[in-house]
């Protein structure tokens, strides 16, 4: 009876250290990274974005490229503009943001132009930035800058080829975001650097663009470079802007100083590497799958990333 008594005893140790063990390593296993997503200590990166799908596609392909790495990410998508979104880098309710190092310069330290080439604007950003306590990391070989389109309509009527040429039209309306108003990238420096004092601004809040050039709404609209309907066989003429008055517009992520230091060359090199595979017909590409065929930008960066071996 003893010995009865003994071996059931003995089962049920058993029993109960085998479902331990069980539970342990389904736990574990619950909280496991994939083998590629080491642990990575160092502080919280926090990415921003501004508020157009462009950066909503840079703000992922960064978040899930670092992610991958195992650090820490959290994500705050369409902050807004370029004046608010500093708000939120300067402010510390984030540390890292995609920007356009043209828009550094022009609108964010207020030069009234760029500098004369896109490295020499990149190395005057990232002068600029420094003093202040963030890292200017390095550019993508893609830019996007603003640009002044027209109907082909328009062009051939009025004869337009640059945006000086708009003085031909007469009084006309120039629409764009809000924001382009005072900005020197924008209708403040188109209407400085080439004397347009027949141009009155319309804001175009939450209304397409090319929308209103198609209805006649406005005669000229402030667009992106990169954007969908702009490509081949296009039915908008884009200005040429030989004074260069929206300047060198390739991307680089503005990060903490502090942050990159605490991050470690791993952060760098990933947040680089990414950068680098960002050619324009890429960004088009990518720009295209979210506008136009209305895909997310999640999806849209992970299939980069995985193609390019970035996660």
């Amino acid at each position: 009876m003893i010995r009865k008594h003994t071996r059931r005893a003995a089962k049920a140790a058993f029993a109960i250290s085998l479902g331990v063990a069980i539970v342990i390593g389904l736990f574990a296993a619950a909280f496991a990274r994939p083998a590629h997503a080491k642990s990575t200590a160092g502080p919280t990166i926090i990415i921003g974005t501004k508020n157009f799908p462009e950066e909503f596609i840079l703000g992922q392909l960064y978040k899930q490229a670092l992610e991958a790495k195992g650090f820490k990410v959290s994500y705050k998508e369409n902050i807004g503009s370029t004046e608010l979104i500093q708000t939120s880098l300067t402010s510390g309710k984030i540390n890292m943001y995609p920007e356009y190092t043209g828009v550094i310069v022009q609108d964010v330290f207020h030069h009234a132009l760029s500098a004369k080439t896109a490295s020499g604007t990149y190395l005057l950003a990232k002068q600029l930035e420094a003093k202040k306590g963030f890292t200017v990391l390095n550019p993508t070989p893609f830019f996007d800058t603003d640009v002044v389109a027209v109907t082909n309509a328009t062009a051939k009527k009025y004869g337009l080829k640059s945006i000086g040429d708009l003085k031909k039209a007469g009084s006309f309306k120039l629409g764009g975001f809000p924001e382009c108003k005072t900005r020197n990238t924008c209708f403040l420096g188109y209407t400085k650097q080439y004397g347009l004092k027949n141009a009155s601004f319309l804001p175009l809040a939450g209304i397409s663009a090319y929308a209103a050039l198609d209805a006649g709404t406005v005669l000229a609209a402030d667009v992106f470079s990169t954007d969908p309907p702009l490509g081949k066989g296009s039915k908008y003429t884009v200005l040429n802007d030989p004074k260069h008055v929206t300047g060198f517009q390739n991307v680089a992520p503005i990060v903490e100083t502090s942050v990159v230091q605490a991050a470690g060359p791993t952060f760098t090199s990933t947040v680089n590497a990414v950068s680098a595979k960002l050619t324009q017909n890429a960004i088009v590409a990518m720009n295209k799958a979210v506008i136009v065929n209305k895909q997310s930008a999640a999806k849209v960066a992970k299939a980069f990333l995985k193609a390019n071996h970035l996660a």
